[in-house]
């Protein structure tokens, strides 16, 4: 299984995510401004994957000398949706604050070990999070996967991949089918090259064909990864995901999202409340640098979209299976109540 990201002597290296399927190429940040740039270009993407990033640029970024409430500027600008990454810098700022009247030496080398931690914790999660829903996935079907919620968007074994390579493990037959995830072209680009590293049966759809499959009986469930999860279960994913869910309701098919604990936002009330990244307007009129729209057109670019609740059948975690009504069990599960 491929290697995301790691802390190095030389710095933190991470596989060129923009390079896949075509080449594999890893990239050495050796500052914290160079994760930043590495998260905002999608170098290192999907919500777990740049936490783990945003740690370690925060210890390289103390252990160089740099003022620690810049480093955490920095790199919480980098995306705004990704709880994950906000997550994580404030755990690597509450560890620092408390190493108060420790050495420059001392304080840097906890950083790191805090870093590396959070890595090895998030392989642990998403392998929990695979065994609680494994069971979910209905066996001698097939699982449809939105945008890519795999190891290469954590540290390792992956979110809604991760459930699928545990129901694979415990015997199950299933294959996948993967949109594409346009504009950037995830699921195509990431997904597919993924499975097929671990020689999983995968099928590469456009994303407006994933409503003829659901209506088709083949699709056993869909499972999804999650950006951010507001306290009523309203799920912000990639853009997409909230047509995919919506048709799954309306075919039967179960809608399963895979995200750990730190995925949750519980201060916000509603998905209403989630910031989605606007992002740049080539990423939609051109694919790999070749124009395919008019010149001067006007283009959005929304990231993410939002999916209502109501469409959300399950919410897989590393502490156990949230369902409706969200607002008590996701507080269940996040020990909050």
């Amino acid at each position: 299984m491929v290697e995301t990201i790691q802390w190095t002597p030389n710095g933190v290296v991470m596989i060129d995510q923009t390079k896949l399927p075509r080449e594999t190429v890893y990239v050495t940040c050796r500052t914290y401004q160079e994760v930043a740039h590495a998260i905002v270009t999608m170098i290192i993407r999907g919500a777990p994957a740049i936490g783990v990033a945003a740690a370690m640029g925060v210890a390289l970024g103390v252990r160089a000398g740099n003022d620690i409430d810049t480093v955490c500027k920095t790199l919480a600008a980098t995306r705004p949706t990704a709880v994950n990454l906000f997550w994580a810098i404030d755990r690597m700022k509450k560890l620092y604050h408390s190493l108060k009247g420790a050495t420059a030496g001392a304080v840097a080398d906890r950083l790191e070990a805090e870093a590396k931690l959070i890595k090895e914790e998030d392989i642990e999660i998403n392998r929990a999070m695979g065994r609680h829903g494994a069971p979910l996935v209905p066996d001698g079907k097939t699982v449809l996967t939105h945008c890519n919620a795999g190891a290469l968007a954590t540290a390792g074994y992956g979110t809604a991949l991760g459930v699928i390579r545990a129901a694979i493990e415990a015997g199950k037959k299933i294959d996948v089918f993967a949109d594409e995830t346009r504009p950037f072209l995830q699921g195509a680009r990431l997904t597919a090259w993924e499975l097929q590293q671990d020689g999983i049966a995968t099928t590469l759809i456009t994303d407006n064909m994933a409503g003829y499959f659901l209506r088709s009986g083949r699709i056993g469930c869909v499972i999804v990864g999650a950006d951010r999860i507001a306290a009523n279960g309203d799920v912000a994913n990639k853009v997409g995901t909230y047509s995919v869910a919506v048709l799954a309701k309306e075919n039967g098919v179960p809608f399963y999202v895979a995200a750990p604990i730190s995925t949750l936002d519980l201060t916000l009330t509603s998905g209403d409340q989630i910031p989605i990244e606007q992002r740049a307007a080539t990423e939609v009129t051109e694919v790999f640098g070749v124009p395919v729209a008019p010149e001067n057109i006007a283009v959005q670019n929304p990231a993410f979209d939002v999916t209502p609740n109501r469409y959300v059948t399950a919410i897989i975690t590393e502490r156990g299976v949230a369902k409706a009504p969200f607002e008590h069990s996701l507080r269940t599960l996040a020990g909050k109540d």
